[in-house]
């Protein structure tokens, strides 16, 4: 067992932003422009879409975004507006079509690679290019089975900016891809309507400061995180079990069999990964948790929270109760205490922000990231 790092020297108080990049809706309107629909965001599970037609649109900055899978069974992505007259194209969140998908407004029809194939009248108009008409593609990579798409017309380089995150905190992209997550089932899906800035999710679950005044019970599985220490601030680190915790679960009982590649030295650990802007991944031993924040207002930001479990567990019907009521207990007490700070944001005491402790130092290089980005 290895022994707890050392917080990093530093002097003790940090700033953090002021308190209005928490509540200005022209500084989230920048961030919709600049960050997410600049930067990869992770949109849809691949798997939910299980069949040609099948699709989901998904709100990244302030554009929809229409996932579907195309007869070939490759997915693509474009943007949800017909290029008639800009009408939604599908109105609905998920679903699926037979063979094309069509304008509810004047009947434009695209095959599912997004060429327009039919519309009234459109044999009496031959010099309509209906491969330039068609819906405006945006790029998409499949990446742990998921569907990360970039609305940018230049993407940033997937493997430096995504699978970049994961080697940067794990020390190499190995130590996640034992996990098998794209050969993983969906064991419980849980979304969370958050009423607080997306920034104050990422902020929270970058450190451990709060664990031991929040999280009991995630603190009686990981003894370490008592003290504070954030295992994100230390590559390849895992926070240890406690010796009498037997899995990853509400009560430390046993969870389940440990997934076939995971390595001996990540046995009993857990790690957890933030992949910027709005990507959380947890590695325990047995299921991995993926978290997808969609920012939709400065004050509202909803999350989706899938547990994964290798299929012969989802299949075979077993209690994941006491598995997924760990985190999600995590998630709610995590989210009450962005709600609660939320409002605080607009307060005059806070109008010069506030402040970060050694252990929280590293979420000054979120605050850099993004002050970059938004020049």
């Amino acid at each position: 067992m290895t022994t707890t790092p050392e917080a990093p020297s530093a002097a003790s108080l940090m700033s953090t932003l002021p308190g209005h990049f928490y509540t200005d809706p022209e500084i989230f309107r920048q961030e919709q422009e600049r960050v997410f629909e600049s930067l990869w965001f992770c949109a849809v599970r691949a798997a939910d879409l299980d069949k040609p037609g099948a699709f989901r649109t998904v709100q990244i900055g302030r554009e929809s975004v229409l996932v579907t899978r195309s007869r070939s069974g490759e997915l693509r992505a474009f943007l949800n507006i017909c290029r008639h007259r800009g009408a939604r194209l599908c109105t609905q969140e998920s679903g699926e079509v037979r063979r094309a998908l069509q304008c509810p407004y004047h009947a434009w029809t695209y095959d599912l690679d997004g060429k327009l194939i039919a519309a009234p009248n459109l044999v009496k108009m031959p010099d309509v290019d209906r491969t330039a008409y068609g819906l405006v593609k945006v790029a998409l990579r499949e990446w742990l089975g998921y569907a990360w798409v970039c609305l940018a017309d230049e993407p940033p380089s997937f493997e430096e900016t995504v699978v970049g995150a994961a080697v940067e905190r794990l020390g190499d992209a190995a130590s996640i891809e034992r996990y098998g997550t794209e050969r993983l089932a969906l064991g419980k899906r849980v979304t969370y309507d958050v009423r607080a800035n997306w920034k104050l999710i990422v902020e929270n679950f970058m450190e451990c400061y709060h664990c031991a005044t929040i999280h009991p019970e995630l603190t009686d599985v990981l003894p370490e995180f008592t003290d504070g220490f954030a295992a994100q601030y230390y590559v390849g680190h895992g926070a240890s079990f406690g010796e009498e915790v037997a899995g990853f679960t509400v009560d430390g009982s046993a969870g389940f069999d440990r997934l076939p590649e995971v390595a001996e030295d990540q046995d009993r650990r857990y790690y957890a990964i933030t992949i910027k802007p709005t990507v959380f991944i947890n590695l325990v031993p047995d299921h991995v948790i993926l978290h997808r924040m969609f920012p939709l207002a400065e004050d509202r930001t909803v999350v989706e929270c899938d547990w994964l479990y290798a299929p012969e567990v989802v299949a075979s019907g077993v209690d994941l109760a006491k598995s997924v009521e760990l985190f999600h207990r995590v998630n709610e007490q995590d989210f009450e205490a962005c709600e609660r700070t939320q409002p605080a944001m607009a307060s005059r005491a806070y109008r010069g922000g506030g402040v970060l402790v050694p252990t929280e130092h590293h979420i000054g290089l979120f605050h850099e990231w993004l002050a970059g980005l938004l020049g």
